[in-house]
């Protein structure tokens, strides 16, 4: 005797809703959860965890499904979905991430969270914060922060420069198979029409943003937004002075910074010399 479907809850949030329009289209097209894996290429267990909302939704799993059923329903849930696995704080920022046309960060510690690879975040999540995390628990986060890159790969992305410290790209977080990687994709975002990459020498000593994280977000309006971050918190300044302020002083670093070009030859050196 089959066991009955569990009891889903669409109205607790955009993940279950999500679940919930997933388990209607899978039984109104008389499709069980093993044959639909099949289809969209996932795990019957992704997909059943998925409709009961017990796991964040993989960042591909929205388009095999509409292209499964026909629909654009998936995408456009998933806009919203992608944001629950994340704190309060972490969804403001990625609101802003979202309705950017330029993004500028400056990461003194680790490759900022857009362009990190998979194994790079994971060893992240693994070693730094809260280390009572879980394996599922770190999974999830992983999942959520592939889910953030989505911003970079929409039809018109967001001009997107970073700043980062030399120390940086010489810590082997992860390991030197994981930094190999994670490098690779660093060196090919140097020097695109949309992204750079500057590094500031460690021979450059102190300067002005030496306090911690920055992103600052400009909106097609016009208007720009400045994000500061620490572990495990973010603080948003949206008034004018404080704003041109950061502006400025990200503007001074930008200037002292190394050329894209040269923070490629950089990163590239620094990868080849990775043991193997």
């Amino acid at each position: 005797m089959p066991t009955p479907a569990s009891h889903l809850t669409p109205d607790k949030s955009a993940r279950h809703l999500f679940g919930h329009v997933l388990r209607e289209h899978r039984e109104t097209a008389g499709m069980s959860q093993d044959e639909l894996s099949r289809i969209i290429s996932w795990s019957k267990a992704t997909v059943a965890r998925v409709e009961k909302a017990q796991q964040v939704i993989p960042p591909g799993m929205p388009a095999a499904l509409d292209a499964a059923f026909g629909t654009r329903q998936f995408s456009d849930l998933y806009i919203l979905a992608r944001k629950e696995a994340h704190p309060d704080w972490v969804r403001q920022r990625m609101d802003f991430e979202d309705q950017a046309v330029v993004i500028e960060e400056y990461s003194p510690q680790i490759i900022p969270g857009l362009i990190q690879t998979e194994d790079y975040a994971r060893a992240l999540f693994e070693g730094a914060g809260d280390l009572r995390r879980t394996a599922d628990q770190i999974d999830e986060l992983v999942v959520a922060r592939m889910a953030r890159q989505s911003v970079l790969t929409t039809t018109v992305p967001p001009d997107h420069s970073i700043i980062i410290d030399e120390t940086v790209i010489r810590r082997l977080v992860g390991g030197p198979q994981v930094m190999r990687s994670q490098l690779g994709r660093l060196a090919d975002y140097a020097e695109t029409a949309t992204s750079s990459v500057q590094i500031v020498p460690l021979e450059e000593g102190a300067h002005p943003l030496m306090g911690g994280t920055l992103a600052l977000f400009t909106l097609a309006s016009g208007m720009q937004i400045a994000w500061e971050e620490s572990t495990t918190t973010g603080t948003l300044l949206e008034d004018i002075d404080s704003v041109r302020t950061l502006s400025r002083l990200y503007d001074r670093l930008r200037s002292s910074a190394w050329s894209p070009a040269r923070s490629r030859e950089l990163i590239l050196s620094v990868l080849e010399g990775l043991p193997a």
